[in-house]
């Protein structure tokens, strides 16, 4: 069973991040949207946290990337920028979304 978690929140401001990564299980994905966003740029403090994950996929959403004025190349590597129809199909493909607040 695999589980698509999404997070919203900068990994600056709360805690959803580290305890998200902390208890995704292999073969699950990672959604960053709004200012979720902010932990998957490189030289960040979030940067090792999401490289040391084995077998978990983590995506950010490239609206919301924009919207912040953030660059792709900025974009950690390995980490796959979807649109909004990518955060549907990552929906409809995991067996459930938890969404960390």
């Amino acid at each position: 069973m695999s589980d698509l978690h999404t997070i919203n929140k900068s990994p600056f401001e709360k805690s959803s991040f580290d305890s998200c990564m902390e208890h995704v299980l292999e073969g699950s994905a990672v959604l960053l949207y709004e200012d979720g966003v902010y932990a998957a740029l490189k030289g960040t403090a979030a940067e090792g946290k999401v490289k040391s994950v084995q077998g978990v996929k983590v995506y950010a959403l490239g609206p919301d990337l924009n919207a912040r004025g953030l660059q792709e190349e900025r974009v950690i590597d390995g980490v796959e920028i979807v649109d909004y129809a990518g955060f549907v199909d990552l929906a409809a493909k995991h067996d459930k979304v938890v969404a960390w607040v």
